[in-house]
């Protein structure tokens, strides 16, 4: 489910990054991810408030486009914070196949994620 959420993300999100080819290089940006978020608290309270901003986007569905368009606009300036290495990863995870090993890792490495969140 993060998964799609970060690939939402992606088509509104206005952080530059440098596309990478392979999803090796997205594996690895996820890992880097992972280190850099768990490793600084105000990144890992970011990561939060951005799972708390999709929660209400779920919540609000389609319904609501005024609010949900504020909260997009919310969650991509939240994303901002977390640095170029997030976005290279969002960037990034159209090109894995989601069936795949890599698919996987990267999941992994989300969850790890929200665990830091359920602290």
């Amino acid at each position: 489910m993060k998964l799609i959420v970060v690939i939402l993300v992606i088509a509104t999100m206005p952080v530059c990054a440098e596309a990478q080819t392979s999803t090796n290089a997205t594996v690895t940006h996820a890992r880097n991810v992972l280190k850099i978020i768990s490793a600084d608290k105000a990144k890992a309270q970011t990561y939060c408030e951005m799972a708390k901003v999709f929660d209400q986007i779920e919540r609000a569905g389609e319904k609501d486009t005024k609010k949900t368009d504020k909260l997009y606009r919310t969650m991509n300036e939240l994303a901002k914070k977390l640095g170029p290495e997030y976005a290279a990863l969002v960037y990034g995870l159209p090109k894995v196949d989601p069936n795949s090993q890599d698919a996987q890792e990267i999941n992994a490495t989300f969850a790890a994620l929200d665990k830091l969140c359920a602290k």
